[in-house]
């Protein structure tokens, strides 16, 4: 999986890739991360890439031909990209995206700044839009790395343990269950005694029935979906 990130703060999202798991998937070559910087692009004298709006207002915006050149260039240069935009107006970004997006051989995220990008940048260039909340934020480049975490988790090898992709929240209508660690006791706090006897369908029944819980206590929406499907 290759992601190229559309930018002009590439030290936003490098510096994500620098440790953990997603710096071992790019030494297994399981993925390839580069950077496209439109300021590389203007053929503005001065190598603005932003402007007032036409349409008068506070706010600038990144205007058409440094983005419209720098995508134009990578679709040239690799054909198969499917070009990401983050943005209010995208439908809400959920663990199914994250799974079908995983399949693609490269994802390009374009960060908008400022009050957002050239409207006709994302009528020509999209093939989908995705909104990861219904808040501000200053840029689009932690959306863009909010969703790459989620797709690459699902791209087979770069977890250690890809079983424990099945038990996680979103994966099933409810939330995954808590989970302990050692030791049993801690601060007068003990783990659930069922999950140490080593009885492993009640531990699975136990499991389902806090699930259920937690999901009608702090997910009441989701809870309500599940209830109707059973």
């Amino acid at each position: 999986m290759r992601f190229s990130y559309v930018t002009l703060f590439e030290g936003l999202i490098a510096s994500y890739f620098e440790d953990s798991i997603l710096k071992r998937a790019i030494a297994k070559g399981l993925l390839e991360v580069s950077f496209v910087n439109p300021r590389m692009y203007t053929k503005n004298k001065h190598g603005k890439v932003d402007d007032y709006q036409a349409s008068g207002g506070a706010g600038l915006v990144l205007f058409a031909q440094p983005l419209f050149d720098a995508l134009r260039h990578i679709k040239k240069e690799s054909p198969q990209a499917y070009i990401i935009f983050p943005t209010p107006a995208g439908k809400l970004f959920t663990q199914n995206d994250a799974k079908r997006l995983s399949h693609k051989e490269h994802l390009v995220f374009v960060s908008g700044r400022y009050e957002g990008i050239d409207e006709r940048v994302i009528e020509t260039f999209a093939d989908e839009l995705f909104c990861i909340g219904d808040y501000v934020l200053t840029g689009g480049e932690l959306p863009s790395l909010v969703m790459s975490d989620a797709i690459s988790r699902n791209i087979k090898g770069v977890l250690g343990n890809e079983d424990s992709l099945a038990v996680e929240s979103f994966e099933s209508p409810l939330l995954e269950a808590p989970c302990f660690s050692k030791p049993p006791i801690y601060e007068n706090k003990s783990v659930p005694s069922e999950f140490l006897k080593g009885n492993h369908a009640k531990i699975t029944g136990l499991k389902n029935q806090m699930s259920e819980s937690k999901t009608k206590y702090f997910r009441p929406d989701l809870f309500s979906r599940f209830c109707v499907k059973h």
